[in-house]
């Protein structure tokens, strides 16, 4: 391959791999014993009218519904809730994006990832205002500038909705929830980029004290946390008042770690991910799951030497964010890449490895192979290999693991074996068939 000065021989690097044996493999599944809410929507209108002071104190006013990038489970329909609720007690909803840089840090990139959502003004009887504009509100007691998004200031009401769950890239009491999208969703591109520059050290303390100054300014009326389960389902809602975020939010975060799904096994030689985007993890995979973090300041609690990434999601966009803390992807990856919106996400991120080029390889085949060849052990057939295969970070359920594994998994009454021994199977161009 010649392109873009990348020049690539792979003949004599199939030949240094392809003696290498790829195990036989077990699917398996994980039961995960997590609450989910049957009826999310009759919680949402049970913890709203809790709140029923502060929905009628919406009549007649603007109100600006802040909505962030994640792929939250049935983020349109809350979002359809929070208008129709609105509307009903006098007020005229609109919706922001409230995503930082993601999107491509551009409105129509942003709007266009409210759409993928399910977010549009037909979709959620609300009219979707995509900019970037953001006000100087002031510096924090450290000297720290706070901006605020234009359209969150001059309207009359702030609604914040989004998921309470561990961050990728710091350690605090709140991570990713209501404060951070104060802060940095509201913040747009710019707020963004200023918050990720000053670096993650204490970096929950800084949002928190941002937040306030965001709080005191900005019309926040409440926010309406979201908590996930394992299965990538509604766990709980709780709708805050902005006084309640720094005393609740650190509660739900601990109850949102509890209830994440996790590997089953420890002392991973090669972790096979078969798909990493943005609607996955704002790093393409969650390294809460693999335990790869870019960021020096956390630490994971699993042991993974090897990570092999095999594909981008359609819905990513060929934004391959995160592919920087694999060892091995593929050609399709490096060819399906957009490195634009990468490098806006990993320079206003400050986070430069997220977006470094790993070792490439002709295709799935020869990618697993290669990363079996280079983890750290004395198999050198890889029959012995400890191999752990997941389709990607959100979906744990269904798993495959080799067969050095097996002895570890039999006496968990939590996992059983779906198939297997099996033998993966391949085309003709090398493109991994056993599927899910």
């Amino acid at each position: 391959m010649d392109k873009y000065g990348l020049k690539i021989d792979f003949e004599p690097i199939i030949n240094l791999v392809d003696d290498v044996i790829i195990p036989k493999m077990y699917k398996i599944r994980q039961h995960f014993e997590t609450p989910r809410l049957t009826d999310p929507i009759k919680k949402l209108h049970k913890e709203l009218l809790r709140k029923s002071d502060q929905l009628k104190s919406l009549r007649d006013k603007r109100v600006c519904i802040a909505v962030g990038s994640r792929g939250i489970n049935n983020i349109s329909i809350y979002v359809r809730e929070l208008v129709k609720l609105v509307t009903e007690y006098g007020g005229k909803p609109f919706i922001i994006p409230a995503m930082g840089s993601h999107g491509g840090a551009t409105p129509e990139g942003q709007r266009k990832v409210l759409e993928e959502l399910g977010i549009t003004d037909d979709e959620v009887g609300a009219p979707v205002i995509s900019n970037l504009d953001v006000e100087y509100l002031g510096d924090t007691e450290e000297g720290i500038p706070v901006y605020t998004s234009l359209d969150a200031l001059n309207s009359d009401a702030v609604i914040l909705i989004n998921r309470v769950k561990p961050h990728t890239s710091f350690r605090g009491d709140i991570e990713s929830g209501l404060i951070k999208m104060a802060v940095i969703g509201l913040g747009k591109q710019k707020g963004a980029d200023l918050c990720h520059k000053m670096g993650f050290y204490r970096f929950a303390d800084r949002l928190k004290s941002m937040a306030r100054m965001v709080l005191s300014k900005v019309p926040v009326a409440f926010g309406v946390a979201l908590l996930e389960n394992a299965y990538d389902e509604t766990a709980d809602i709780k709708v805050l008042l902005p006084q309640e975020f720094f005393e609740e939010e650190p509660k739900l975060l601990e109850k949102a770690k509890s209830w994440m799904p996790r590997l089953p096994v420890d002392n991973i030689d090669v972790l096979i991910v078969d798909e990493i985007g943005k609607d996955i993890s704002g790093d393409g995979m969650d390294p809460n799951i693999t335990g790869r973090f870019a960021s020096e300041f956390v630490k994971g609690d699993k042991n993974v030497n090897r990570i092999v990434v095999l594909r981008l999601t359609e819905r990513t966009k060929g934004n391959a964010n995160g592919i920087g803390v694999a060892d091995v992807t593929t050609l399709k990856v490096l060819g399906e890449s957009d490195l634009t919106k990468g490098y806006i996400n990993s320079i206003t991120a400050a986070i430069p490895p997220t977006v470094r080029i790993p070792m490439v390889m002709p295709n799935d085949y020869y990618a697993i192979k290669a990363a079996i060849k280079t983890a750290n052990n004395l198999d050198y057939s890889g029959e012995k290999t400890r191999i752990v295969r997941i389709k990607n970070t959100l979906q744990l359920e269904y798993l495959y693991i080799s067969k050095a594994l097996i002895s570890e998994i039999r006496d968990n009454s939590d996992i059983e074996i779906v198939e297997g021994p099996i033998t993966f199977k391949f085309d003709i161009n090398g493109n991994l068939l056993t599927w899910w």
